[in-house]
């Protein structure tokens, strides 16, 4: 049966205005007890500057931009490989039963513990113990999230060289010329021309079809040769394939940070107060820049943006850096404030353009082929690796970061903390929903095109037979000849972009947005590209705030440990100090970076990152049984339990197979990190659920009074 997509939005949109009506009406009475003649934070500790009451509607909008990151973009369209319907069923329950959960149960307490972090709350609700572990996941967790994202930002911009399984046979179509051209002291580049044909096996099925044209580089000192049996030529060693960056897109980004400082100085220093003003100009020259983008291909700015994958790492780490060392007011505030716009506008005209356009879910309802596992990102089954490939957008520990750091100090009465908790973490499952449309809206074989990376691609194959023969499908038309130019192939010439192999989310995620803005905008066709690269941009941006902000937070959080062992390392003024703790953090999560990819990073993200959910759904339940409204913990116990079980096995299979499979493949360094880490995180969550049920045994007073935790006041002073 067919199914499309605006029924499915339609229903989703029902499902979540339910649970905002009725499901956070009993926990904000009931669960939260949230009472509007209590006095906030915000009212009790005013200071102009930390704590500060905020109308509901203003803050709803800064809890959304903080926590609404990259996760729940990249995420489900990665999941697509299991089929659209465990994805989409995941983001529902799970954000409605769960993630807005924790996310509302989290702020409730903070604010009515003075606006304490979540490891305070540790600290203070269930013991001493808690909150140490609490801040060695937290402190984990960040550097694990900015990898993860980062390596996104790095496979969708960077160029990379697909190595080529030496032995091989590459067919050039008939009367096709060889030509290649060599400089001195680089390899010898072939131009390899559309309609090639890669023989990695002697079966049918072990060849790919190149609609597209690429470079091919092979050493110096060799050629390419003609095979034994007369047909095409062999492949020698270290024969690569040449993916180029996109210079598009790397302009596009690197021209919002001009813009931002451009904004933040006009906020601040020229027209102080004139938010409009600058918010118009801002979003004017965003627009601007993603048009002029156009120019950079085959001009003489191209070797400039059109970065290696290292250099894009490097300028990433170089970002991350700068802009953590840099005054808030001058890069994260503005940038931020740029980031909310662009956000909350895109998905706006996504849901209406998936309404419009009505596009047709091509992506099966459960994959018949990797729903059991074997897939391109998860070697896993649908449980429990569906659930840490989706994490931000069902349920999110990071989140509870935002909701124990900068909002509770805002909060004008308690009652705005339904709206704000629920409500936005509602959105964050909206935009998951979105992601998943329009991943599951491409044809499969432009999916999987784009999704399998170029270098594993044949043995990938080789090991998924009967998927093979069924992307060799896709390659013929009704008539049983050749298909036409793919539809992907058009979108690279249109582009300017090779989008073949761009693993990583980001990619696909641009590709879907850009058919969905099209089909709903009949006779814009022309603006594809732009809508691909406004969406590359779109999905940077956020990621590259979280990146500045994430690090600028660790960056404090490392601080603190490193002044308990000299002092003056603890000066959070003093700019050496600075400098080398922030250098620690940028190193930490480059080299995950460098030495990863999506396949082995984004599992480890998802494991953290659900984790530190289980830590803060600990809490709160703690809280409530020290309030006295343990008999309403069933609300918190119960999504803790079901993420305890699907990150406890996904942990075991990672370790088990993935970590300890490295070690013995040679990567003994690097699988045992893995397993130290995974192990490590593990730990720190036993310690805080084993104190936390001891409490819930024996609770405590609540203490509805309280100061804010220093932690707290370093969060909220990063977030602002």
């Amino acid at each position: 049966m067919t199914m499309h997509a605006m029924p499915v939005m339609i229903g989703v949109l029902a499902i979540l205005a339910i649970a905002l009506r009725f499901y956070s009406k009993f926990l904000a009475v009931k669960v939260a007890a949230l009472d509007d003649s209590r006095t906030t934070p915000a009212h009790r500790f005013e200071d102009g500057q930390n704590f500060e009451p905020t109308n509901r509607w203003v803050l709803f909008g800064h809890h959304f931009a903080a926590i609404s990151g990259a996760g729940p973009l990249i995420g489900p369209v990665l999941a697509i490989q299991f089929g659209y319907l465990p994805g989409l069923i995941w983001i529902v329950v799970g954000v409605c039963l769960a993630g807005a959960v924790q996310d509302m149960m989290v702020l409730a307490l903070s604010t009515q513990r003075g606006g304490r972090s979540l490891a305070s709350l540790a600290r203070t609700e269930i013991g001493r113990p808690a909150g140490v572990a609490a801040s060695i996941a937290i402190l984990y967790i960040i550097i694990i999230a900015l990898a993860g994202l980062g390596v996104v930002v790095v496979k969708a911009l960077g160029g990379e060289e697909v190595a080529m399984k030496a032995g091989t046979t590459l067919v050039y179509p008939e009367r096709a010329r060889v030509t290649s051209k060599m400089e001195v002291n680089s390899p010898r580049v072939y131009d390899v021309p559309p309609g090639s044909t890669y023989r990695f096996g002697a079966g049918e099925d072990q060849t790919m079809l190149f609609q597209e044209s690429f470079k091919l580089a092979v050493p110096s000192d060799q050629s390419l040769k003609a095979a034994p049996d007369g047909k095409g030529f062999l492949l020698p060693e270290k024969a690569v394939r040449l993916v180029p960056g996109s210079s598009w897109g790397t302009f596009t980004i690197a021209m919002t940070i001009p813009i931002a400082l451009f904004v933040g100085w006009y906020m601040y220093k020229l027209r102080p107060g004139k938010v409009v003003e600058a918010s118009l100009i801002g979003a004017v020259l965003v627009l601007l820049v993603t048009g002029l983008g156009s120019l950079v291909p085959n001009s003489p700015l191209e070797p400039y943006f059109a970065l290696s994958r290292f250099w894009t790492v490097v300028a990433v780490a170089v970002y991350g850096f700068v802009a953590a060392v840099l005054p808030v007011w001058l890069l994260l505030c503005p940038r931020d404030y740029l980031s909310s716009f662009l956000k909350i506008g895109t998905i706006f005209l996504l849901v209406a353009g998936v309404v419009v356009a009505n596009p047709k879910l091509h992506a099966p309802a459960v994959s018949p082929f990797f729903a059991s596992g074997g897939g391109p990102y998860f070697n896993g089954p649908i449980f429990p690796y569906l659930f840490i490939c989706i994490m931000c957008g069902a349920v999110s520990g990071f989140h509870a970061l935002v909701a124990s750091g900068t909002t509770p100090k805002m909060v004008n009465r308690e009652g705005d903390v339904r709206m704000i908790g629920y409500g936005a973490m509602l959105m964050e499952g909206l935009v998951g929903v979105v992601a998943l449309i329009a991943a599951a809206a491409l044809p499969s074989s432009m999916y999987y095109d784009i999704n399998i990376d170029l270098g594993k691609r044949p043995d990938f194959l080789t090991a998924n037979p009967d998927f093979a023969r069924f992307l060799k499908a896709g390659e013929f038309d009704m008539d049983g000849g050749h298909a036409p130019e793919s539809e992907l192939v058009a979108m690279e010439r249109d582009t300017k972009e090779s989008l073949h192999g761009r693993t990583g989310g980001a990619v696909t995620l641009a590709v879907g947005m850009a058919r969905i803005f099209t089909e709903a905008m009949p006779g814009l066709g022309s603006f594809k590209a732009f809508w691909y690269h406004f969406a590359i941009m779109f999905e940077a941006l956020f990621i590259l705030t979280t990146i500045d902000a994430g690090t600028r937070i660790a960056r404090f959080l490392v601080q603190e440990i490193l002044g308990r062992i000299w002092k003056p390392l603890g000066d959070l003024e003093w700019v050496p100090a600075s400098m080398f703790a922030t250098g620690l953090v940028v190193f930490s999560w480059g080299y995950f970076i460098a030495t990863g990819s999506v396949e082995s990073i984004w599992p480890m993200f998802g494991l953290a990152n659900q984790l530190l959910a289980v830590i803060a759904l600990a809490v709160v339940t703690t809280g409530l049984f020290n309030a006295g409204r343990g008999r309403y913990a069933w609300a918190t116990i119960a999504p803790m339990a079901f993420v305890v079980c699907t990150t406890a096995t996904a942990a075991y299979y990672e370790i088990s197979g993935k970590f300890w499979g490295m070690i013995k493949a040679g990567q003994v360094a690097k699988g045992w990190l893995n397993i130290g880490l995974t192990a490590m995180m593990i730990a720190c969550v036993a310690v805080i659920l084993a104190s936390a049920i001891t409490r819930w045994l024996s609770p405590r007073p609540a203490a509805l009074e309280g100061e804010a935790g220093a932690e707290a006041a370093v969060l909220q002073a990063v977030e602002a």
